[in-house]
């Protein structure tokens, strides 16, 4: 713990392995997810791909309900207002609760034509994509009642109970799923039902918990309205970023199945990673929200510097780990030598740039902390346009392959960096437009 005015805050570490435990529970399962699936073929690992990546196009799409609940609830807690930071998480709740039932009617009514489009046409990987988001996408809904969860409860510093809730979910996840493939006969759909089961499981858990804080559950328009101010940037933000995903899926699946299995693997891989290195940023976004909303710059400039490092510090434990690991963790996921080999190509680029992903995931979730999310939206967007994007879409006819795929990402993690990096070593971010009032 380090005093701060007087008070006792706690440390980043103490904020963040939690959220590491919460971050990684739902990647981890998607990374055992693929393992099992992969040994069904090619086909069911490439359908996995094309579903699974419309369903985290879904995810991280609205993935606001958990990041700017958490900037808000940190807000009024920091202001000793613990009720009102509990009412942020049951308006989160109902806004989660709209968007996901209009998702799982989008999917259920596009799930053929979304699929055949990120396939590259009909066929056995769109029909298995097809089939697979049916099932999953029951779950949508339930999910982002836990992302709305998690959201009010680091704002309050409540780190234990997400921690338990998301990994009874997990489990309950990562048993069924090799049950439901194998012996239960249902194959790739028994990935699906696994993961609708467990979706259900840390739902209700974190609606328990919210009915037991005691507050009104009455939906408040005005209230929901505030919320998505913050969240129409961070909105934004991620439907620019998840477009340059899905496109980058749809260049490695017309390049082939075998590229798009290999990209499926480095991409499970890369979204995990990426979440354990968010552990930072939801560290920053609590202690720099709180510092800010008792009136304490100084401590938010510190805990930027801090965060900083151990962003630094750790992508860089994580990128020698994976040049280590390389032949151990590959024949994980798939035995198919071809497959095998273009994973290969594309491991150097994801184990190169988790030093510099440490760094920006870390001030992410200072700008966040901020509600400076203005401005993150906009370096986001940008760095997406000028780098990732096009280097993506121009791999395929210029037979660049996952090389160019990757290279596009990779440029796409510089770009920012050097945006929030910029950013934070001013001031204007502390001053940002205060969005709790409402």
């Amino acid at each position: 713990m380090i005093a701060d005015g007087g008070r006792a805050t706690p440390s980043v570490l103490s904020l963040a392995v939690p959220a590491l435990v919460v971050l990684a529970a739902e990647p981890l399962y998607l990374l055992v997810d693929t393992a099992v699936v992969g040994n069904l073929g090619t086909v069911p690992l490439g359908g996995l791909a094309v579903g699974g990546a419309l369903l985290a196009w879904a995810a991280g799409l609205l993935n606001f309900l958990a990041y700017g609940t958490t900037a808000r609830a940190a807000r009024r807690a920091g202001a000793g207002d613990r009720a009102g930071a509990v009412a942020e998480g049951v308006q989160a709740t109902w806004l989660a609760l709209g968007l996901g039932l209009a998702v799982l009617a989008a999917f259920q009514l596009l799930a053929g034509p979304l699929t055949e489009l990120l396939a590259g046409g009909r066929g056995p990987v769109a029909a298995a994509g097809e089939q697979w988001l049916r099932i999953a996408s029951l779950g949508v809904p339930l999910l982002l009642v836990s992302l709305a969860g998690n959201g009010w409860l680091r704002g309050v510093q409540e780190l234990r109970r997400p921690v338990q809730y998301v990994l009874a979910g997990s489990l309950v996840s990562v048993v069924l799923c090799p049950l439901l493939v194998y012996p239960a006969g249902l194959g790739l759909a028994g990935s699906a039902v696994a993961n609708v089961v467990g979706q259900a499981v840390a739902a209700a858990l974190f609606l328990r918990a919210l009915a037991r804080e005691g507050v009104g559950w009455r939906p408040r328009p005005a209230a929901m309205r505030a919320q998505l101010v913050i969240g129409r940037d961070l909105l934004l933000r991620a439907a620019v970023l998840q477009v340059s995903f899905l496109a980058a899926a749809g260049v490695a699946a017309r390049a082939g199945t075998v590229p798009l299995a290999a990209h499926q693997i480095a991409l499970q891989l890369f979204f995990f990673l990426a979440l354990v290195l968010d552990a930072y940023a939801i560290a920053a976004q609590t202690l720099v929200g709180q510092a800010l909303g008792r009136g304490a710059p100084q401590a938010a400039r510190t805990t930027a510097r801090r965060v900083a490092v151990w962003g630094l510090g750790t992508g860089t434990v994580v990128g020698l780990l994976l040049i280590i690991l390389r032949n151990a963790l590959l024949p994980v996921f798939t035995d198919d030598p071809a497959v095998v080999a273009q994973a290969e190509v594309v491991w150097w680029f994801l184990a190169a740039m988790q030093p510099l992903a440490g760094v920006v995931f870390a001030l992410d979730g200072v700008l966040m902390g901020a509600g400076d999310v203005g401005y993150l939206r906009s370096v986001t967007i940008g760095s997406a346009l000028l780098g990732f994007l096009p280097l993506s879409l121009l791999a395929l006819p210029l037979g660049w392959g996952l090389a160019g795929v990757w290279s596009g990402l990779t440029l796409f993690i510089v770009l920012r960096l050097v945006g929030v990096a910029l950013r934070v070593a001013g001031d204007r971010w502390m001053a940002a437009p205060d969005t709790v009032t409402a």
